[in-house]
């Protein structure tokens, strides 16, 4: 049986009446997100007649345009001459990306699992918080759900499987963990991920201006604080969950 030749990277695929999108990968990497990012920030800049919106996923950048505007051959030419401007990869991040520190408890019933993640990643339940506690993660993507980051790359350590059955829910604010990724649930939901800690940041706002508190790009360390820390932070500030934000210099 002849092998499947898969295109090489990076490639554009028609999706669609509408779309095309640019892939630089077909798994998550460090330089791959990095380049959807940086890819993504390029075509906005650049203002392609008949682009309409454009959007990134771990290691993709999806175009919407309009047909009566540009053509699937047109706009192909124009990203693939955009393309071959740079190595992506090794580009510069957009800028406008915020750091958000969010105060977070591992552990107790407010994040059952983290002992069975902590063992899975061969440490200690205190070894556990303190890797993930200091570690600084990107928002790779906003996906599943409105406004629901997945954040990472973590250690190679937290390469952890999912879980073999479904949690019925884990609550809004819930952080949970499997392949080198947390989750920070928007809402609640089923999951098959760990759930290692609890923040009281709602990542989804309809009411705000911006529904989305967190953009592609951004950063994120979720600190612990205790039990009794976090419920008192989410008495005074039940909107962030005491989370600040800075600027991130570039």
């Amino acid at each position: 049986m002849k092998a499947i030749q898969r295109a090489a990277f990076p490639h554009i695929r028609t999706v669609g009446l509408f779309g095309l999108i640019v892939s630089f990968a077909d798994r998550l990497s460090e330089p791959h997100n990095r380049a959807a990012l940086a890819f993504r920030e390029a075509v906005t800049r650049a203002a392609i007649d008949g682009v309409a919106e454009t959007s990134t996923s771990l290691a993709s950048v999806f175009v919407r345009f309009d047909p009566d505007v540009v053509s699937h051959a047109e706009l192909t030419e124009a990203l693939q001459t955009l393309l071959a401007t740079q190595d992506w990869s090794d580009a510069s991040l957009p800028p406008g990306r915020r750091l958000w520190k969010v105060p977070t408890v591992y552990g107790t019933d407010r994040g059952p699992q983290l002992a069975e993640a902590a063992d899975l990643a061969g440490m200690s339940e205190e070894g556990a918080i303190e890797a993930l506690g200091t570690s600084r993660v990107r928002v790779l993507t906003i996906g599943f759900a409105p406004g629901q980051p997945y954040l990472g790359p973590l250690a190679a350590e937290w390469n952890i499987p999912r879980q073999t059955e479904l949690t019925p829910k884990v609550p809004q604010g819930a952080l949970v963990l499997a392949v080198s990724q947390f989750v920070l649930f928007a809402d609640a939901s089923p999951t098959g991920w760990r759930h290692v800690g609890q923040t009281g940041f709602r990542t989804y706002r309809p009411e705000a201006d911006e529904p989305f508190a967190l953009r592609a790009g951004d950063e994120m360390v979720f600190f612990p604080v205790t039990k009794s820390e976090y419920l008192r932070i989410l008495d005074k500030d039940p909107e962030l969950g005491g989370a600040c934000m800075e600027n991130i210099d570039l």
